[in-house]
């Protein structure tokens, strides 16, 4: 067994062990330079916030742990993991993940959010949930930012 297999099952054996918990089937183990940063179970059932999803719950322990740059590291997941929890890897900066079973396998069961990465694609008339541009008086925050990071 490789040690990309080993860590993807023992990714799956969390959502195993948070089924029989009562909660649903997804856990997830972030890696870096070979040290397991992070292991977690989807804990929606325990939290009721609904972005307790197994790669953000190990998301959010690697990045106190280390640091927000999670450039390098390695997410290995038992579902494939949502839009929110794909770009938030993205945003932690991963390059490299693996995932057990599919979008569409999950949805078969109840699960998932395969649909919403189509939702997603179309132009935001389109999407079920309306969102909109509604712009403020006054100057937006971005050149602040962006004159803050210019100092540092």
């Amino acid at each position: 067994m490789t040690t990309h297999e080993a860590h993807l099952a023992e990714a799956v054996a969390i959502a195993h062990r948070n089924v029989a918990e009562g909660g649903s089937p997804y856990g997830a183990v972030i890696v870096k330079d070979g040290t397991v940063l992070a292991r977690a179970a989807n804990t929606i059932h325990r939290t009721n916030d609904p972005t307790d999803h197994a790669e953000m719950v190990a998301l959010r322990e690697a990045s106190r742990a280390i640091g927000r740059d999670l450039a390098g590291a390695i997410m290995y997941a038992s579902g494939q993991p949502c839009p929110m929890c794909h770009a938030a890897m993205r945003l932690a900066g991963f390059r490299e993940g693996y995932f057990a079973y599919a979008a569409e396998e999950a949805e078969t069961y109840g699960a998932g959010s395969a649909a919403i990465y189509g939702e997603l694609c179309r132009p935001l008339a389109e999407q079920p949930m309306r969102l909109g541009q509604m712009r403020p008086e006054g100057e937006s925050p971005y050149p602040a930012w962006a004159a803050r990071r210019a100092e540092a």
